[in-house]
């Protein structure tokens, strides 16, 4: 008798028992690996960034090629098995590991090919950001990417995707040009703005509702390799002149130069006076990716003596790598955010009364500016929609794991309540936590939620790919 060896978690929440051949049949036909809980291997493939949600799967499968993941996707179809896909495992949510199931994990597809005659990277589905911004700095070169460079190209790209170039090129998925997927029934294919157009308009901000992305190829742009930018900082005490400088400087701002404005405590880093270690601060993150940036900063030099003045000509990827020492894998994260039409005072006011509150010397709250390219397009364009932001802004809780959670979640909640009113309505998928219902994800998307929901029907009928922010079919 063939011993049964473990119980999976099914598609339809039932438990799914599979035997040692049922998995030894997965496994030759992978030209990739499958894993089991305890071999080698497997604690880096379960782990995700934020250990607020961390969960395990029962089996992680890494694909070597798309007709692996092609393979994988068959084979849990067949038998009725949950599974999720993990690119570089830093969503919020934690939707990349469904507990008990089967997670693709992609880190192994890391083909970045730059094309400098053609403008073009192509970019397999495990590789992360900074795999990207290093191999197309070589160029002189970039795409629009986000701000943090452990963070997963497929994950963000999915959900839409902004970062430091957002102002001048628009959203990530506004740079890309094509996909290769697998579909729902095991099927590899591609698409793009004149091949399967549905599936690529899905593609750009619909997450991970329709496919497993294995490959994207982007558009890019000549940018560096170097920039000005970095991070300069006051007392929290000027927080209101921070913020009035920061509204008006964006306001008039060339789309080469990209601000946030964030109220935190001050890092116990070598690069703060040990003084301010652990005193609050209103800081602005720069990054101005142009010429004559000394005289666009001449508004922030005016406020006068910072307490921290790091700005200076860096490279590219130094300036994409910054925020990395901030967002630690296995802190505990929950976060609240808005898109933001403008900056009225009573938003200002709103945002500066609850930051200045702030208890975990982690946690932060933020708004960056993306008005610019994003919005010259039409709100159809694609389904990341949201063409009528100006900012993003919300606040991000982060803690240790040995600490209790409820005052920083408190924190957080308390804030984005209070910047809600000012709302455009919409929100970034990408930023929503694992207890936010559909009716945010259906926010989030607006006007376009009806054309998603009617693709996701006839790609994915039943729902087979719905760890993730979910999208139901169309009935």
């Amino acid at each position: 008798m063939t011993r049964t060896t473990l119980d999976l978690l099914g598609h339809d929440g039932d438990r799914v028992p599979l035997t040692d051949d049922q998995l030894e049949d997965l496994r030759a036909r992978l030209s990739g690996s499958l894993l089991r809980p305890g071999e080698a291997g497997w604690e880096q493939a379960v782990r995700i960034w934020n250990g607020m949600v961390a969960t395990t799967p029962a089996l992680v499968v890494q694909p070597v090629t798309a007709e692996d993941v092609a393979t994988t996707v068959r084979w849990v179809t067949h038998h009725g098995l949950a599974f999720s896909v993990k690119g570089g495992g830093h969503n919020i949510a934690g939707t990349a590991i469904v507990a008990g199931g089967v997670t693709i994990d992609t880190s192994r597809l890391r083909e970045v090919t730059v094309d400098p005659d053609r403008n073009l990277v192509r970019v397999g589905a495990g590789c992360l950001l900074k795999h990207v911004d290093e191999a197309t700095q070589q160029q002189g070169l970039a795409t629009v990417l986000g701000f943090v460079s452990e963070t997963g190209v497929a994950g963000l790209t999915l959900g839409g995707g902004f970062g430091y170039l957002t102002r001048r090129f628009g959203y990530t998925v506004d740079n890309l040009e094509k996909v290769e997927i697998v579909a729902a029934d095991g099927s590899i294919t591609t698409a793009s703005r004149h091949e399967q157009p549905d599936l690529f308009w899905v593609l750009r901000g619909g997450g991970g509702n329709f496919g497993v992305v294995t490959r994207f190829t982007f558009r890019l742009h000549p940018v560096g390799p170097t920039i000005t930018g970095g991070l300069i900082a006051w007392s929290a005490e000027r927080a209101d002149e921070v913020l009035a400088v920061y509204r008006d400087l964006t306001a008039a701002a060339p789309r080469e130069l990209t601000v946030a404005v964030t109220i935190r405590r001050a890092p116990a880093a070598p690069f703060v006076p040990e003084s301010w270690h652990g005193r609050r601060i209103a800081a602005l993150l720069v990054c101005h990716s142009g010429e004559n940036a000394e005289r666009d900063l001449e508004p922030i030099r005016d406020l006068g003596e910072p307490i921290v003045d790091l700005v200076v000509r860096k490279p590219y990827v130094a300036q994409q790598s910054m925020l990395d020492p901030t967002q630690p894998k296995g802190l505990h994260y929950y976060w609240k955010t808005e898109f933001l039409p403008g900056l009225p005072d009573g938003l200002l006011d709103a945002f500066r009364g609850q930051a200045v509150r702030v208890a975990s010397p982690m946690s932060q709250s933020i708004v960056f500016h993306l008005g610019g390219a994003l919005n010259e397009r039409t709100h159809d364009d694609g389904a990341v929609g949201n063409r009528d932001v100006q900012y993003v802004g919300g606040f991000a809780g982060a803690w240790s794991p040995d600490t209790a959670a409820d005052e920083h979640v408190d924190w957080v909640r308390e804030g984005w309540r209070r910047i809600r009113p000012f709302s455009t309505g919409g929100n970034y998928v990408n930023f929503q936590t694992a207890d936010d219902g559909p009716e945010r994800t259906a926010a989030a998307y607006g006007a376009n939620l009806a054309r998603l929901q009617e693709v996701k029907r006839r790609y994915d009928p039943h729902n087979l790919f719905r760890s993730n922010r979910n999208i139901q079919p169309a009935s």
